[in-house]
């Protein structure tokens, strides 16, 4: 059993020290921290503009024209008028629901610009490679037909070596050498 949690512990071990684990992580945080970007740029930048869009458009009756109440409650304020209950009405929040559309655009947007731009790269990266392959290939071939134009120029400057003798004739000359050991 000793063995098991050992092997285990060290295959956890391994998983966790692979560099996309550590990648996967960096995305993470990263992911993290943009979308803290993105909410408070949503909050605190587009939605004060939307939110004063909607008082415009609601003819100056204020945000709470953005809630639609399922159940409303109510309660005395201390100059005892009554007002509303956010914490114990029901309701929908539009405002909050708008947010998330405008993050996720947001985040969907930068992410679709930053895919955009890695496979930009990578097509860019792709065809430098493709050019420097053709290139080593042009200039491979060259090589190779200056090496035969060479070659060709020294087998010409060479003499012709006589041609080889036939069969009849190699049988021939050892007759006679045989021929000569005799006497």
């Amino acid at each position: 059993m000793a063995k098991e949690k050992k092997g285990f512990w060290k295959e956890f071990k391994e998983f966790i020290t692979r560099g996309n684990v550590f990648d996967m992580a960096v995305g993470i945080i990263i992911g993290g921290a943009f979308t803290a970007i993105v909410t408070a740029l949503t909050n605190q930048i587009l939605m004060p503009f939307i939110n004063w869009l909607l008082y415009l458009i609601t003819g100056g009756k204020g945000l709470e024209n953005v809630y639609t109440y399922l159940h409303q409650a109510t309660m005395l304020d201390e100059a005892g008028n009554t007002v509303i209950d956010l914490a114990n009405s029901i309701y929908i929040d539009w405002g909050a629901f708008i947010t998330a559309i405008i993050n996720f655009i947001l985040i969907a947007f930068v992410l679709f610009l930053i895919v955009r731009t890695v496979n930009h790269v990578r097509a860019r990266a792709e065809e430098l490679k493709a050019k420097q392959e053709a290139e080593k290939a042009a200039e491979e071939e060259a090589a190779a037909q200056k090496a035969a134009e060479e070659a060709a120029a020294a087998a010409a400057a060479q003499p012709a070596a006589p041609p080889a003798p036939t069969t009849e004739e190699l049988l021939a000359e050892i007759r006679d050498l045989l021929k000569a050991k005799k006497e």
